[in-house]
């Protein structure tokens, strides 16, 4: 259950200048919240503070995750977020070679989580992935649409990275009972204007199969952040955070018949069903995606 999704937090987002850092703090602005940004290079927006740190240098995460803003005496203090918003990573594989992808992400998590429990910060937000589960994903599942109870595998150093950060929050959790983290596993991201591509593979399943076809609106991302954020659940709780439909015009049982014959359904899937499911942030978070690309193509 959620508290008053009305109630005004302070918010320390990291990565406030990446694709989905965007979406998310034009969410927590529109929703009223008091927002902290924090990105290694100069914040590419001017209705927030921001500080530029480095989050794999412990003591500039330690400083910024106390900050309390263009102070008088730039002092850090304890508890000065209500919430912690971490985005900050990598955002995908072979940006950067995998030794870099997986020693940034998982450092820069254990971080910011290690300052937080020095500064008593007490419930943080990260940006998971649905590479948790094994992506690519190969033809090999126990069963579909893949949820929570699913088994994690780490398939790539950034798949491996992600689980290893959900895996730092839930020790800390284990050692601090008044700690709460929600991991929103978030989906193959998309803007707008990225839809226009989405005619080009209309009749080619190959080149989205390794995401087994799924997708999530930059915009939807905002808003479950935005929900995340009132969770009232201590200890560590993931959540998918996809689109309700696939990216193919073609109907998913067609999909299935071709591609996973085999697998076994667990419960319905509507005609253009997502194959991952997002019931669980629906359930828990009150959260459900509002945009489609159907709507733009």
């Amino acid at each position: 259950m959620n508290t008053n999704s009305s109630e005004k937090k302070r918010i320390a987002v990291t990565g406030i200048n990446g694709k989905v850092g965007t979406h998310v703090v034009n969410e927590l602005l529109a929703a009223g919240h008091e927002v902290f940004g924090i990105d290694k290079s100069p914040a590419q927006r001017d209705d927030i503070i921001s500080i530029v740190a480095d989050l794999n240098d412990y003591g500039q995460t330690f400083d910024a995750l106390g900050s309390i803003g263009w102070d008088v005496l730039g002092d850090t203090k304890d508890k000065a977020f209500d919430v912690i918003v971490h985005l900050a990573a990598i955002p995908h594989p072979r940006l950067y070679s995998n030794a870099k992808t997986f020693q940034n992400n998982v450092n820069a998590c254990y971080n910011v989580f290690e300052a937080a429990h020095h500064h008593r910060l007490r419930d943080i937000v990260i940006a998971s992935s649905e590479t948790v589960f094994g992506v690519p994903f190969d033809g090999n599942l126990e069963y579909l649409p893949i949820d929570e109870e699913s088994p994690r595998r780490g398939r790539n150093a950034y798949g491996l990275s992600k689980l290893v950060m959900e895996h730092i929050a839930e020790e800390y959790t284990k050692n601090d009972p008044e700690l709460r983290v929600t991991a929103l596993r978030i989906s193959y991201v998309q803007n707008v204007e990225e839809y226009k591509e989405y005619p080009e593979f209309a009749d080619n399943l190959d080149a989205r199969a390794w995401d087994i076809w799924s997708y999530i609106d930059g915009r939807d991302v905002g808003t479950s952040v935005e929900k995340a954020i009132h969770q009232s659940k201590r200890g560590f709780h993931p959540y998918l955070i996809v689109a309700d439909d696939t990216v193919m015009p073609i109907p998913t049982k067609q999909i299935l018949a071709e591609r996973y014959p085999n697998t076994p359904l667990k419960g319905d899937i509507s005609e253009y069903g997502a194959l991952l499911s997002n019931q669980a942030a629906k359930n828990d978070l009150n959260w459900k995606p509002k945009h489609s690309w159907r709507d733009h193509v």
